[in-house]
Formats: C-alpha cells, sequence, structure tokens
C-alpha cells in the first residue's frame, strides 16, 4: 500500500475545482494508454462538489465519456430517485456528458429488482465488479483508476463506519450495512479489500468539523478505530484537503506550495 500525500488548497471552491481538473488529467491519462478508464464516485457535500466543479470545467471534452466505467463507492439503500440517493446526487454530472449507459454501474435502489434485501443487492454489485475485474487485476474487482472518498467527521469513509462489522470485513468486495450511525441506517459499500484494489485512493475533505478527523486517520491509529486511515491505493494515497480541515495537521505534513 502507498504512502498519504496530502495536498491543500485554500478553500473548498479552489479544492473542488483542483481536484475536478486532476480527476480530468487522470482519466484521459488512463485512456491514452489503455483505451479505457475507470473512476468510483463518492457522495457527501465533497464529493458532490467535485462532480459540480467537473461538470462545469471546459476540459471535460477531453475525456471520452463512452470509454469511462462508473462505479459507486457507497449508497443509501432507498428508493430509486430518492434525492438522498448517491447516484441521483450525481445526476448533474451524468446528465451533461455523453456516458454509455451500460458502463454506468449505481448499486440498487430499496424498490428495485432485490426490493429490500440488501444483502443480496450488495451481492448483486459484487458479482457486477468481479464480472469487470480483468486477469491482471487485484482480487475480485477492477483495479480502478481512481477511487474517490468523503471523510466524515468520525473519520467514516463509504459507509465504513468507527468500530462497525463492515469496517471489520475481510472477505466480501461488497456489504450490506445495517444500523449506520448516521441515517439512513441501511446502505450498500465497499468494503476496505475492494477499496485497496485501486491503483490511486483519493480522500476528499473541507471544513473545520473534519479537522478532528482527518489529523485522526492521519496519525494511522489503525482502520477499526478511523475507517479512513485503511483507504489506501495500491500507488497511491491522495488526502485532498482545504485549510480548515487541515488545520490540526503538523505543518511539515504537506510542503507550503500545497497551501
Amino acid at each position: 500500500m502507498s504512502t498519504p500525500q496530502v495536498v491543500v488548497h485554500r478553500d473548498k471552491e479552489l479544492m473542488a475545482r483542483a481536484a475536478a481538473a486532476r480527476l480530468i488529467t487522470k482519466i484521459v491519462d488512463a485512456q491514452a494508454a489503455r483505451g479505457a478508464a475507470s473512476v468510483v464516485l463518492t457522495g457527501g457535500r465533497n464529493g458532490n462538489a467535485l462532480l459540480a466543479a467537473l461538470a462545469e470545467s471546459p476540459a471535460r471534452d477531453a475525456v471520452d465519456w463512452a470509454r469511462l466505467d462508473v462505479w459507486w463507492g457507497d449508497e443509501r439503500f432507498l428508493p430509486d430517485g430518492d434525492p438522498e440517493r448517491n447516484v441521483t446526487q450525481a445526476a448533474g454530472l451524468l446528465d451533461s456528458v455523453p456516458l454509455d449507459p451500460a458502463r454506468v454501474h449505481p448499486m440498487a435502489a430499496s424498490d428495485g429488482p432485490y426490493g429490500s434485501d440488501v444483502e443480496a443487492a450488495a451481492e448483486a454489485y459484487a458479482a457486477e465488479l468481479a464480472a469487470a475485474a480483468g486477469p491482471g487485476d487485484h482480487g475480485r474487482v477492477p483495479a480502478f483508476d481512481v477511487l474517490m472518498l468523503g471523510v466524515g467527521p468520525d473519520t467514516h469513509v463509504a459507509s465504513l463506519f468507527p468500530e462497525h462489522p463492515a469496517v471489520r470485513e475481510q472477505t466480501r468486495t461488497v456489504v450490506g450495512v445495517h444500523g449506520s450511525p448516521k441515517p439512513p441506517p441501511t446502505r450498500i459499500s465497499l468494503t476496505l479489500p475492494a477499496i485497496r484494489a485501486a491503483h490511486e485512493v483519493w480522500l476528499l475533505a473541507a471544513g473545520e468539523d473534519k479537522a478532528g478527523a482527518v489529523a485522526l486517520a492521519l496519525s494511522a491509529p489503525g482502520e477499526l478505530q478511523a475507517p479512513a486511515s485503511g483507504a489506501q491505493g495500491l500507488s497511491r494515497t491522495l488526502w485532498l484537503l482545504d485549510r480548515s480541515a487541515a488545520a490540526k495537521l503538523p505543518r511539515d505534513l504537506y510542503p507550503p506550495a500545497s497551501a
């Protein structure tokens, strides 16, 4: 696993625009090298701000959207179209670019083909990931080019919460989450083994309410106490922060140029 790198931006707006530009470059480079690229999207205020910046960026036209696979790191197990679902919140980007619908992979809704059975929905997503994995990929998921995660004030990522059963999972790639401490209580989430199969993992945090979580996770307390500390990429682990979220970090953890 890679050593975390920290990049700090002046404010959350600049962070979102810079992260969007960084993502465009990464997708274009991957497509130039292999013909296609894959990303895992995240919800929450920082993930959605990045997607909005991406949708508004003139540079987005450099991406061949038809050759991009889009996955999600977690989802609220709610009815299709519910405004709290990550896929619903991503509609501003998804509807504005010419993606191939067959390469967009949302997690099932609670009124979808598996009804209220969140475990069956999780197993189906795991099977979809396994079917997309190639012989050179690590494990039963594709080797995502970039997997993005928002960091919660309690250090949760995806729907993996501190000391929760899902964060302890070592075998399955996708799990149903029951009794989430953050509503709604029922969710679907990638596990840490699936997250760690990505080439690059980007963790997004902005705002002073995230400062404690960022400082704790980067102090390497262990994934059970701080799930964000267990989210690492094969080749790169990148923390993208604004100054407020970085306020409790030792100043020597990131170079002055990144501020």
